[in-house]
C-alpha cells in the first residue's frame, strides 16, 4: 500500500523508504605480497632484532695439484673456508582499535560488533600486506636511482632521489656502511665512480618514499664530471638488484610513452632468476602486477603471435591470464604505482620473484598459550591477535576491539652465490626478485 493512500496525518509516522537492516560490503583490496614471505616464529627472550646467518659454498677446484709439493704433511694443500652472510630481522608492534558502545549497537540496523571485527581483520591483513610490499620494493628498487639536481661544476657530492641501496657494502658476509675504507662502485651516467658516503635528508622528498625510498646525497672519492650527472641521469650501484625497463631505459625518469609491459621483459626476468638458480613455486615463478599492466600484454606482438589461432586458450576465453611460459601472473590492486612529479606520467611496477625473496618473523610471545597473564578475549588468526576488552567505563557500556601484530619483514641477501660458485650468478646482493618498470 502506498503512503499516499493513508490519511495525511499519518504520513509523518511512516518512513518513506525502507532502511536495509544490513550494511553492504565496500570494495576492498586484493592482497598478495605477504604470501611471498616464508613465515618464521621468533622465540621469546631474544631481543628486538634477530640476526640470521647463511653459509656459502667452497669454490670449485679446476687446477691439478703439483706433484712437487706433495711431500710435506699438508700434501701441497691449503686449508679452505666457506663464506657466510648475515641479515637482520627487526621486530615492531602494529595495531589499531575501535570503540563500541553496547547500547548503540543494540539499536543499530546490524550487529556492529561483528562488523567492527570484520573491518579490523581486513585492516590488519591490508596493513601487513603493505609492510611486506614496502620491505620487498625498498630493497629491490635500491641501488638504482636518478640525479635530482645537476651540479654546475665538477663536485664530489651528488643529490639523488633515493640513497637506499647505496649505504652498505658486504664485508665478510655482513653489510657494512660505505666509507673510504669500504667503497662501492657506482655508475653515474656512463662513468664508474667510487662511492665513499651516503647521507639521508632530514626531510624525505623522495618520489619513492611510500616504498621505502629516502632522498639524500652521495659522496664520491673523486669529483663527478658535469657531463655525467645531468638531471634525471641514472645512478646505479654495481651490486644493485636487477630492474628491467622497456627499450633499454636506464632510469625510471627516462621512461616515455610507448614503454609498455611486454612478454620479452617477463621472460628476461625469468632468465635472470634461473641464472641465479632461484627456487621457484612448484615449477613457476610468480609475477605480481596490476590489471592494467597485465592488459598491456594483449597488445604485445609476441603475445599475440603466441596465442594466435588458439580461440580456446585462457586469454582468449577469459580476457585475462594466470599462467604462461613458466610464469604465474598474480593480478593485485596493491601493485605500486608512482606519478612522476615533473611529467605527471604514471610508472607501473611488476615484481617477478621466486621462493625465499621475503621472510616474515612473527613474535612467539604474542600467542595466548604462552606462560604469563593474557587477556580473556583474544584470538590469534593468521599471526594477528584480535583483542576484545571488557567495558571499563563507569556505566560499563563501551567495549574496545583491537588488533595487534608483533613482528617484521626482511629481505635476505644472497651474497655468497657469486660467479666463483655459480658461474651464471649476477653481482647483485639480492637475487630472488626482479622489478619490471613501464608506463
Amino acid at each position: 500500500m502506498a503512503i499516499e493512500s493513508l490519511p495525511l496525518s499519518l504520513h509523518p509516522l511512516i518512513q518513506d523508504y525502507w532502511l536495509d537492516r544490513f550494511f553492504e560490503d565496500s570494495l576492498h583490496s586484493t592482497l598478495c605480497f605477504r604470501t611471498i614471505a616464508d613465515r618464521e616464529q621468533v622465540p621469546i627472550g631474544i631481543g628486538e632484532t634477530v640476526t640470521k646467518t647463511r653459509t656459502g659454498l667452497l669454490a670449485p677446484v679446476v687446477t691439478p695439484l703439483d706433484p712437487a709439493t706433495d711431500s710435506a704433511l699438508d700434501n701441497g694443500l691449503t686449508a679452505e673456508s666457506w663464506t657466510i652472510e648475515q641479515y637482520t630481522l627487526g621486530l615492531d608492534t602494529y595495531g589499531a582499535t575501535i570503540d563500541l558502545n553496547i547500547e548503540t549497537s543494540l539499536v543499530a540496523i546490524d550487529n556492529l560488533f561483528l562488523i567492527n571485527a570484520t573491518k579490523l581483520g581486513l585492516h590488519a591483513l591490508q596493513s601487513l600486506d603493505r609492510l611486506a610490499r614496502k620491505a620487498l620494493f625498498s630493497v629491490y628498487l635500491g641501488g638504482n636511482t636518478s640525479v635530482t639536481a645537476s651540479p654546475g661544476a665538477p663536485a664530489t657530492t651528488l643529490r639523488v632521489d633515493t640513497v637506499v641501496g647505496f649505504e652498505s657494502v658486504a664485508v665478510n658476509g655482513a653489510l657494512t656502511p660505505v666509507s673510504a675504507e669500504t667503497p662501492m662502485a657506482v655508475t653515474v651516467g656512463n662513468t664508474v665512480y667510487s662511492l665513499i658516503g651516503a647521507a639521508r635528508d632530514v626531510a624525505n622528498v623522495s618520489s619513492l618514499a611510500a616504498l621505502g625510498g629516502a632522498s639524500g646525497t652521495l659522496t664520491f672519492a673523486a669529483p663527478v664530471t658535469v657531463a655525467d650527472p645531468s638531471f634525471g641521469a641514472a645512478v646505479v650501484s654495481a651490486v644493485a638488484p636487477a630492474i628491467l625497463r622497456p627499450n633499454g631505459r636506464q632510469a625510471s625518469s627516462q621512461l616515455v610513452n610507448g614503454d609498455r609491459f611486454t612478454l620479452q621483459l617477463v621472460l628476461a626476468a625469468v632468465a635472470l632468476l634461473r641464472d641465479n638458480n632461484v627456487p621457484d613455486f612448484d615449477g613457476t615463478y610468480n609475477c605480481y602486477l596490476d590489471n592494467t599492466t597485465l592488459l598491456a600484454l594483449f597488445g604485445d606482438p609476441d603475445f599475440k603471435q603466441l596465442i594466435a589461432g588458439d580461440a580456446d586458450s585462457e586469454p582468449c576465453r577469459a580476457g585475462q591470464m594466470s599462467k604462461l611460459l613458466g610464469v604465474n601472473f598474480v593480478a593485485t590492486t596493491e601493485a605500486p604505482q608512482q606519478i612522476l612529479p615533473l611529467t605527471g606520467k604514471r610508472i607501473r611496477r611488476a615484481l617477478v620473484c621466486g621462493r625465499g625473496a621475503l621472510i616474515e618473523g612473527d613474535f612467539q610471545g604474542q600467542s595466548p598459550s604462552d606462560p604469563g597473564p593474557a587477556p580473556a578475549h583474544q584470538q590469534i588468526i593468521d599471526g594477528v591477535c584480535l583483542v576484545v576488552r571488557e567495558p571499563l567505563d563507569r556505566f560499563q557500556e563501551i567495549i574496545t576491539q583491537s588488533w595487534k601484530w608483533r613482528g617484521g619483514f626482511c629481505v635476505p641477501t644472497d651474497i655468497t652465490a657469486d660467479p666463483t660458485v655459480l658461474p651464471t650468478a649476477s653481482p647483485s646482493y639480492w637475487k630472488r626478485a626482479v622489478v619490471i618498470e613501464c608506463l
